[in-house]
């Protein structure tokens, strides 16, 4: 990254603010929604793709703790309702994803099944545009067919060992499963365990973490994040068919910038 001109660098920052914001504000999308932009500025995924890993792990561990803490206080003064009782995080869920998404993830990480990545890619989007589109219109799909929530999750696992594009599919599957005021933090528990393991690819591939440039964009990222707390209070109190409205443009808008990365970038 040294060889570039000041006004890229100056993107790039500009592009990690929105990175934060996105990632803090919705929960998912932080990657597949900033990526395309960094490309467009120096076109090499393996430069900025452990930077967004590294902010990641950072971010989704912080918010998380600060998740169990606030609901912990919440729990001792007793200004939780029964609901939140629960935690912030859906444990029990998200164990039984993992069970289904580790051996697909670890074949996806370590490249032992090859399949066209610009297909599987494609079905993805196409597949997570129609879930959009039925929770905008307020008829999100309730399934209960665990076949095609596994294999759902099953796909979302090798992806997002491939690359770091798999959350889309993930998302359309958890928002439906898990509570509205567990789904961030739940996620962010995900993300961070997934990312662990992506991490280990890039350790033993020897490719460059870009520690030194964490100095500066790790601010920039912060910055997001913390306008994208004010957005995700907002979503949280949102009626449910709002809620999933919110969900379901986000999606759609990642869906569209992940189409767009994949097949015309």
């Amino acid at each position: 990254m040294e060889a570039l001109l000041w006004w890229q660098y100056g993107l790039i920052g500009i592009i990690f603010i929105w990175s934060g914001f996105v990632r803090s504000g919705l929960g998912f999308g932080g990657a597949v929604l900033s990526l395309p932009f960094l490309l467009l500025v120096e076109n090499d995924p393996l430069l900025f793709l452990p930077i967004i890993s590294i902010h990641l792990l950072i971010f989704s561990s912080w918010i998380a703790i600060k998740g169990a803490r606030s609901a912990k206080k919440e729990a001792a003064v007793g200004q939780s309702d029964s609901s939140r009782a629960e935690g912030n995080i859906d444990w029990r869920y998200l164990k039984k994803a993992l069970k289904i998404m580790i051996i697909p993830k670890l074949i996806g990480v370590f490249g032992l099944l090859t399949l066209p990545n610009d297909i599987v890619t494609g079905v993805i989007f196409v597949i997570v545009a129609v879930f959009a589109v039925s929770y905008i219109i307020n008829k999100p799909f309730q399934s209960n067919n665990k076949v095609l929530d596994t294999t759902f999750l099953m796909l979302g696992g090798y992806v997002s060992g491939t690359s770091l594009i798999g959350a889309p599919l993930i998302v359309s599957v958890f928002a439906t499963k898990v509570a509205r005021h567990q789904l961030r933090d739940t996620l962010f528990v995900l993300w961070f365990i997934l990312v662990m393991i992506k991490m280990s690819s890039f350790l033993i591939a020897g490719i460059d973490l870009q520690l030194i440039h964490q100095l500066w964009l790790l601010p920039c990222a912060l910055i997001g994040h913390v306008f994208g707390q004010r957005l995700h209070e907002k979503i949280k109190q949102a009626e449910t068919p709002v809620f999933f409205q919110y969900i379901g443009v986000a999606l759609l808008v990642v869906c569209s910038f992940g189409m767009y990365s994949t097949f015309w970038l």
